[in-house]
């Protein structure tokens, strides 16, 4: 009797759960089960040429909260920047650098690994670089923005980028 009456529970549960994701879902829930769910796209311009994002929850240029993913290649460089909002980087894969001021000194980088994490308040200027393909996600409230100390670093500059062309 008691394997029948936990098999029941268990079905019970089972339906349970099925019902409350279908609810969850028409509520806005967003689940990505493993990292082949993610679908990536060109980066915008602000951005070096050959990184991939995946908005995974919000829009960043919107009011609200966002999630987002980076890809990057390996030797890729951000050069020192500011956002007017606190940003939150998880390391998912590879390894970023990441280094504080206004210059950018591959010297006084620190290391962050898969799983490692960093909280950047508003207007803290900061670069990153990359040695291997690296994926981050980022989170914030929108609008989120990118801004280079020095505009001649700044993507959306360079006349030879394809995504600067109209």
């Amino acid at each position: 009797m008691r394997k029948h009456l936990g098999a029941v529970a268990f079905g019970i549960s089972a339906l349970v759960g099925t019902a409350q994701g279908a609810a969850a879902a028409d509520m806005g829930m967003i689940m990505l089960p493993n990292a082949k769910s993610v679908q990536w796209t060109a980066a915008p311009a602000s951005l070096p040429i050959k990184a991939k994002i995946s908005l995974i929850a919000g829009d960043p240029g919107q009011p609200g909260p966002f999630t987002l993913r980076l890809e990057f290649p390996a030797n890729t460089i951000i050069a020192p920047h500011t956002h007017s909002k606190l940003e939150s980087v998880t390391i998912l894969s590879g390894e970023l650098y990441h280094e504080t001021g206004e210059k950018l000194d591959k010297s006084k980088g620190s290391l962050l690994t898969a799983g490692g994490f960093i909280s950047l308040p508003a207007e803290m200027a900061h670069s990153l670089w990359t040695v291997k393909t690296t994926i981050i996600q980022v989170s914030g409230t929108g609008p989120f923005d990118l801004h280079y100390i020095n505009p001649a670093d700044d993507p959306r500059n360079d006349k030879n980028d394809p995504r600067n062309r109209k």
